[in-house]
């Protein structure tokens, strides 16, 4: 049996992989957690052979976990499991570790076969953002501007930066989804990598900020 942890900080989407990944043969779900700081605790105490990990969490984000549980516990492996597709995300949590990187879109039976990949000790990258990785390797001053470009501006992706416009002008959560094509608990992982990046706490402090810094249009 493979043992999994389940890291997110969603319940829905925890009580949800626990179903379609408890259904299969070959896993145990040992448990679930709701931020980094508790996926560590978990894995000191439940010995899981994989730990599936958001990114954007409370109290600790996914890359800081896996650089944690890579760091104490080299046996576990770690998956990240996300809906960030941006090439910042992945280096990171490759460099924290991880042995694996899939977008949330995937394929139940991809998931799985994904997992089964990473506990037999390969590493899987999503296609998407594997070619990405490759365009960038092939073209080296892409790089070099995306550095230039992240001291500029906090590091904000595109995505981040269109989610802090529309905070600016006062939408909601919902409105910024139906606005941009994604989910509300997208929007409020969007929204958390930003506070984190302008380090600040709360909306009205971020649209200050980036409007102060020129991120966006006063």
């Amino acid at each position: 049996m493979i043992k999994v942890l389940i890291v997110d900080d969603q319940e829905l989407i925890r009580a949800s992989l626990s179903i379609v990944l408890g259904g299969e043969e070959d896993f145990e779900i040992v448990g679930t957690a709701e931020d980094g700081k508790r996926a560590i605790e978990l894995t000191k105490e439940l010995s899981p052979d994989v730990v599936l990990m958001d990114i954007n969490m409370p109290l600790m984000n996914g890359v800081e976990s896996t650089r944690e549980i890579t760091s104490k516990f080299p046996k576990v492996k770690v998956m990240i499991l996300t809906t960030f597709e941006e090439l910042d995300y992945v280096r990171d949590a490759l460099a924290s570790g991880a042995a694996g990187y899939l977008l949330k879109a995937i394929h139940p039976n991809e998931l799985a076969a994904g997992i089964r990949s990473v506990y037999h000790g390969g590493t899987l990258i999503t296609q998407e953002i594997a070619k990405q990785l490759i365009t960038q390797w092939v073209n080296p001053s892409t790089h070099v501007t995306e550095e230039k470009s992240k001291k500029n501006n906090f590091g904000l992706t595109e995505r981040e930066k269109e989610v802090l416009e529309q905070l600016s002008n006062g939408a909601t959560n919902r409105e910024i989804a139906r606005k941009l094509f994604l989910t509300e608990g997208t929007v409020k992982n969007y929204i958390s990598s930003i506070y984190s990046k302008l380090e600040v706490t709360g909306r009205h402090k971020a649209v200050f900020k980036a409007k102060e810094e020129g991120l966006i249009n006063p």
